[in-house]
């Protein structure tokens, strides 16, 4: 499955993709918005990163077994340095999960596929037992909550 790309530009991605590009002109619309109604997984790499060669097929392979329950958005750093700063990225891949407009969790580095599976598991349970109240309830700090995959 090919990623549907989302050119410098900022047009917007087919809306019913659910693999494409996040950049720095369309994230607030691609990943915030969209992660309203459907979580997302943001994968912030570079070509040059060997972790990131490894960990974005087997997200794509992820991606088409969910079979749409979750959306993915790659962002790459070297030409969305805004983003991965934004996100205090210290390290490439790094895998931040989004649901209801905030960040919710995330991981560093190339993980086994059960991990990712757990963690994806984990983003669409917490995206379904939230749903729309994440939207109304102020949070007492703009911290993002931690759901961390059971090992």
């Amino acid at each position: 499955m090919n990623p549907q790309k989302v050119g410098a530009g900022g047009t917007a991605p087919d809306p019913l993709a659910t693999i494409f590009e996040a950049t720095e002109d369309n994230f607030e619309e691609v990943v915030v918005m969209r992660s309203r109604h459907k979580p997302i997984l943001l994968d912030i790499g570079a070509e040059w990163c060997a972790p990131c060669r490894v960990l974005g097929p087997l997200l794509q392979r992820l991606s088409a077994a969910y079979d749409g329950r979750f959306l993915l958005a790659n962002v790459d750093a070297d030409e969305n340095m805004r983003i991965a700063g934004r996100h205090k990225v210290r390290g490439f891949p790094t895998v931040i999960a989004y649901s209801h407009g905030v960040e919710i969790n995330r991981f560093h580095s190339s993980q086994t596929e059960g991990f990712l599976r757990r963690f994806i598991d984990d983003l669409i349970r917490h995206h379904a037992e939230h749903g729309h109240s994440a939207l109304l309830s102020p949070s007492p700090s703009h911290a993002p909550e931690t759901i961390a995959p059971k090992i």
